[in-house]
């Protein structure tokens, strides 16, 4: 099991409590097929654990494969300065088959980006964080997408609710013997 390199911080896109006892961070790419389909699966875990959870995306966009990835992660940072990274995150995601420039521009208007600071997301102002996420998660091993960590493990068991719900709760101590 490989852990995380780089610990979650004030820097990070963090959704939920900042001092939950658990934590679930994903190193994703808007493009990916798999990341798609593990999105509504982490949503149901943030609804199942609720504000015991604090869920992290970082960037990783394979853009080899995905060549709107990279875009799409600009412009998700471009919603962040208007503190509307979640909105457009979920957005990305749900409209997955949309990602070429002139939809992203769309979808951010939709989240209350003017045109111009959308179109400047991609004059590569966003490049360093974008980078800063993708070497942390090479050095923590991820060598594709979604790759999850649990509370700073890596997580390489099944994307279902289930399994991801039971590690999270399995890195939590048994309150019980604390209750007497």
């Amino acid at each position: 099991m490989s852990q995380l390199w780089m610990p979650v911080s004030d820097t990070d896109h963090i959704e939920g409590r900042r001092n939950a006892p658990m934590t679930l961070l994903e190193y994703g790419d808007f493009e990916c097929p798999y990341c798609a389909e593990t999105y509504p699966v982490i949503k149901a875990v943030q609804d199942t654990i609720g504000l015991d959870m604090r869920f992290v995306f970082r960037h990783f966009p394979l853009t080899r494969l995905h060549p709107h990835a990279e875009h799409a992660a600009e412009i998700s940072e471009a919603a962040n300065t208007i503190d509307r990274f979640w909105e457009m995150h979920d957005i990305l995601f749900e409209n997955q088959t949309a990602l070429d420039d002139t939809h992203l521009l769309i979808e951010a208007r939709a989240v209350g980006l003017d045109d111009e600071t959308a179109r400047m997301a991609f004059d590569g102002r966003y490049a360093d964080h974008i980078k800063k996420d993708f070497r942390g998660g090479v050095r923590s091993g991820v060598n594709g997408t979604p790759c999850l960590f649990v509370n700073g493990q890596r997580f390489d068991g099944p994307r279902d609710v289930e399994a991801i719900v039971a590690a999270l709760e399995a890195t939590i101590p048994d309150q019980s013997k604390f209750d007497a």
